[in-house]
This record gives C-alpha cells, structure tokens and sequence, in this order.
C-alpha cells in the first residue's frame, strides 16, 4: 500500500472518530434533556466531567470493532449488527467500569435509554450514502425507462440480485417483485419489494405487470429445477438471466447474474462419468491436444488439466484463441499451485517436421486430434485445404504416435462422417480410417475415433450466427424448415471423449448418443424468445437454402440393437461388421495428395470417393 493510500485512510478514519466523538455528545446531550424534561433524577454535572474519558473509550471499541474499515457503498446487515454489537458490548463495559472504580457516573438503567440512541447516532452517518444512493436510483427510475423485472426466489440469492442491482449502473432493472414458494414470505416485502407467489404462477404476474426479464436467484438450484423454471417462463417473450449453478462457479469465485444460454433450455439427460477411472487414464501422463486453441480443444484442455497430467502440450496453428486457453489455464494452475503443467507449440499438424519435433521433445502418452477444418460450405469451396488438415493431419500425427509408443490415440470425428455428402464429412471419414489402418499395424498404440454431432456454441456454429443476428434485429436465416441437428454442449461431449478414450482397446469407433435431433426452426424460435422478442413478429425467420454438400437430417448410426454397449449408456462402438469396411492402404494416401495443389475441386471430389465408398460427392 502506498504512503498517500494509507494517509488517505488514516484521514478517512480521523474525520469519523471526530464525527462519532460528537455525536456521543449528542447522545449524552439528549438523555441529560430529556431526563430533565421529565423530572428524573439525572447528575449531568458528574456526566460532563466524566464525558471525555467516556468519548476515548468508545473510540477505542469502535476501533477495535472495524467500523472504520467499513465500506460504506456497501452498507448492509452484517455492518449494522456490528454496531449494534460494539454499543452494547462499550456500555456493558463503561457500567462495570464505573461500578468497580466507584466513579460516580449514572447508575446502570440510564444506559437503557442512552444504547438505542447510540446506536441509531452511530449508525446514521454509516447508511447515509447508501440512502442518497438509493434515493438517486429510484429516482433515476422514474425519469428512465428501465427493463421491468420479475426476481424468483426472495431468499439470499434474491437480495443478493436486488443489491447488484441498486450497485450496478449498467444494470437497467426496475425490480417489480419477488416470486417465492415459502408461503411464510408470500405477502411481505424484501427491501421495499413485495413478494408474490407462489413460483407456479409466475407465467400470470408477467402478464399482469407487463414484465421484460425474469432473474431467476435461487441459490443452489438443482439443474432439474432450473429446467422445469426455463421451460416454464420461455415462452413467455421475456429475457431470463440466473445465478450460476454450483458446478459452474469456480472455486472462490463470488456469484453473479449470468445470461440464460440456449444450452439450459435444451433439456437433456445428466451424463454420468467414471471420474476415478478418468483419473488413473491422465494423471502423471504427457498429454498432446492437437487443435487444442478450438472449441472442442480448449474444452478437452481444461478437462484434462483438471485431472493432473504430468504435461499437457497444446499444438494449434491459430495463435489467437490458443494464447486465450494458455492464459486461463496459467491462471488456474497458478491459483492451484500446479505449475509448470502446460506447454503452448503453435504449429500446424500437416507440418510434419514440426509435428515430429513435438513428438521427440515431449514424447507424449495420451494424443487427442481435434485438429480439423469442420466448416461444411467453406470446405466445398476448398477442397485442398480440407484434405491438407483433415487427411494429411491425421496421417501424420497418428504416423508419429505409432513410432514413439504413444499409449493411445483418439481421433475426433464426426457425424458427417456417416455416408458423407460434402467434403468435410469425406475427409473425417478417411480420418476414421487412417486411425484404423494404423491400429492393425501399430503394436503399442491403440488408436480410436470418437464420432458425435453438433455441439452447442462453438466457433463457426448456427448459436453465435443467430445471436448476432438477433442482435442487428433479424432476419434469423435457416436453411430449411425441417433440418434438424444432434446437438450436445462441449463440456458434455469433451467429457464422453475423455471416457470413451478410457474404454479404448484399439480400432473402434465410438458413437456418442446425443439424443433426440432438435429441429434448427425451432431452436431459432427459442433464441428469439429468450432474447425477450416475438418470433416472426419482433424478428422474422427466413429460410435460405440447403446450402452445398448440407444433409437435411444427420445420423449418427446410434441404434443398440445393432451397436456395440459399452459401460456408459451414453456410448456406444460402432459395428464395423455392418458398416462395410472401405479398403485403405499407404497407396491410397500417397495418390491423394500427390499434386494436391494442382488439382481442381471435381478432380479431387472423384478421387476422394474412389476411397470413400460411401461418399456420395455433389455433381457440378
């Protein structure tokens, strides 16, 4: 702390001894004139004398109690119980003082009348900013026009969201009521705020008073009852914001209302993992994610850093979004004290030399390649790329795990994969068989692919498109009315790689279940509403197209009778023997690539399916 710092609160702290001092008098003052005005036997003249000694006492309690470290912006309970506290504690004291020293003071029921005033003394300098505050947003409020708000749930967590709303000028909220289920609390007023209820009727007070966002701050919500309070409200046209769940916030982190994503309105089944077997597979290992800076990689990052690995590498060619994953991962590992744990290489996975010089430095245990190009239309158009990424990537790090020994191998693939319609579909499934090829040759690596569908919110998906452009007022643009999509979010598709790397043996395929397929036109919709706007009315739908090489539905071949189980319900092996195996030699890569540059679109699309037997390219 600096030397003008600590004067200033030195300077902070005297102006307020000075300004208690004085209202000591103040107190004392009032109990001599009021004890006089109603002819009671009062000695003001011992009480005057005595008065300074009295003064410096109770300063010293103040003191030794922190009120003058108090922050008066944010005045609450537990400082006005501290006042309270101090005022009782100092005149217990000053009567047993007195009473053992024989000083002649006030006998002790004196200091009955003289606590209450005290206390409210004390404490009115303490709530005076605080109520100037208060007065001045209220009155903000009348002038402005503020976003009319619904807080469920009046216990800690509201008065939490009601405080952050009166501290936080970027907050527009006018708080209209509290909604509870406790029926002792129905009826009463938080802060000035009525409470209705219960819960259940929260769909009516919308409608009733007009109300533009629901804040939902019930601390420790359960997921299933944050579910069944999303679908309740969502289809109201309202915004919704929550506090953070449990398992969201971060050790020490302190709870803050966060925005209702679109992932918390998709409901889905709770994943259950074997954490422990989780544990044994990463702890103590050197651990390679390729395209560890993309959504999917940075997710496995953090997963992975979580469950101790001796060294976790982070291999990607864009150096933006790979400084961001470094950065947090530094901060945890720091805040952890598990340093040291992370590398960050910036290279790119069709560079073999620079792939080679990973593998020799690090020599990993654990390769996990998300490193791929996985945007469909753009991959039409440039077909070498993909190939360059997806096929000669793949070919290369999965070659270098096969010569250093690496323990297993996990290929992320796709559901495009499956009788593939475009070229990046293609170029995941030729990945697929890389991995394969290299299996049964491979004598200590285990090499397996992990093939799952859309996940919600990452780079280059529908969520970020449509946001934005409800953001600039619409229109949302869908490709057609009834494509649909498997969708899972990213931590729970990271997780079921992670697990199903643990069941890995060599040679599968894992199939993740993502569930029911969610139709696209009704996930805008959703978007729409929980933006607090009317579908097709506040923002129109349009519908723009199947765009080249895009499937109307996707498959992932997640069907139990034919599929392999496996101890997670959630992730089936893909039965090769019902797949009809496509033939791949180190021929067939050597004649993909071989002038690769020099190549148009169709030529490399026709030589692409002669591999892929079930590719079925688009004629141009």
């Amino acid at each position: 702390m600096t030397k003008s710092l600590k004067m200033k609160k030195w300077m902070r702290a005297a102006q307020f001894m000075l300004i208690d001092a004085f209202l000591i008098v103040m107190t004392y003052g009032l109990t001599i004139f009021v004890f006089r005005v109603l002819d009671l036997s009062i000695d003001y003249t011992s009480i005057l004398m005595i008065l300074p000694i009295i003064i410096i006492l109770k300063i010293i309690f103040y003191a030794a109690f922190g009120l003058y470290r108090m922050l008066l912006e944010h005045f609450g309970f537990e400082d006005g119980f501290k006042i309270f506290l101090v005022v009782i504690v100092s005149n217990v004291f000053l009567s047993f003082f007195f009473g053992v020293t024989q000083i002649e003071f006030v006998r002790w029921s004196v200091f009955i009348f003289i606590a209450p005033l005290e206390m409210m003394f004390i404490t009115f300098p303490r709530i005076l900013k605080r109520a100037i505050n208060f007065l001045r947003t209220n009155m903000d409020w009348k002038s402005a026009l503020g976003v009319r708000t619904l807080i469920i749930g009046a216990g800690d967590g509201g008065e939490m969201v009601l405080k952050e709303i009166y501290r936080n000028k970027n907050l527009p909220n006018i708080p209209v009521a509290f909604i509870d289920d406790d029926y002792d609390k129905i009826g009463s007023r938080l802060s000035g705020i009525d409470i209705l209820g219960p819960i259940s009727r929260t769909p009516d007070y919308i409608e009733q008073f007009r109300i533009e966002e629901v804040i939902i701050a019930i601390k420790n919500i359960s997921y299933r009852k944050l579910q069944v309070l999303l679908k309740m409200f969502s289809e109201k046209h309202v915004r919704i914001k929550r506090l953070p769940l449990m398992e969201e916030m971060e050790s020490g982190q302190p709870q803050k209302i966060i925005d209702v994503k679109i992932e918390d309105l998709l409901e889905r089944e709770e994943i259950h993992l074997d954490n422990e077997g989780l544990e044994n597979f990463v702890k103590n290992k050197v651990v390679l994610v390729t395209g560890g800076g993309g959504s999917i990689g940075s997710e496995l990052s953090r997963q992975i850093v979580n469950l101790r690995p001796k060294k976790l590498i982070i291999f990607d060619i864009y150096e933006n979004s790979t400084y961001d994953i470094q950065q947090e991962l530094t901060r945890r590992c720091a805040r952890d004290k598990y340093k040291d744990c992370i590398e960050v290489v910036i290279g790119s996975v069709y560079n073999y030399d620079r792939l080679k010089q990973v593998f020799d430095e690090y020599k990993p245990d654990l390769v996990f390649h998300a490193a791929a190009y996985k945007h469909v239309p753009l991959m039409e158009d440039s077909p070498q790329e993909a190939i360059r990424t997806n096929i000669i990537g793949t070919y290369n790090t999965a070659k270098l795990a096969s010569a250093y020994n690496v323990k297993k191998f996990i290929l992320v693939s796709s559901d495009k994969a499956v009788r593939p319609t475009n070229i990046m579909g293609a170029t995941k499934r030729y990945a697929e068989l890389i991995i394969q090829h290299f299996n049964q040759g491979s004598e200590h690596t285990n090499f397996a692919a992990v093939r799952f569908g859309n996940v919600l919110g990452s780079n280059g998906s529908v969520i970020p498109l449509f946001k934005k452009q409800i953001e600039e007022g619409g229109p949302v643009t869908v490709t057609h009315p009834d494509i649909t999509r498997f969708f899972m979010t990213i931590p729970e598709s990271v997780s079921l790689i992670l697990q199903s790397a643990v069941y890995a043996k060599g040679g599968e395929i894992f199939v993740l279940d993502m569930g029911e397929p969610v139709k696209i036109k009704d996930l805008a919709e959703k978007m729409i509403r929980l933006a607090g706007y009317k579908p097709y009315i506040d923002v129109d739908i349009l519908y723009s197209g199947l765009r080249k090489g895009e499937k109307l539905f996707e498959e992932l071949l997640v069907d139990a009778s034919v599929n392999i189980k496996t101890p997670n319900k959630k992730i089936f092996i893909e039965d090769h023997s019902s797949n009809g195996k496509t033939h791949f030699s180190d021929e067939d890569f050597a004649s993909i690539i071989e002038d690769i540059d020099l190549r148009e679109g169709k030529s490399i699309k026709k030589h692409l399916a002669s591999i892929v037997k079930s590719y079925k390219c688009s004629k141009e």
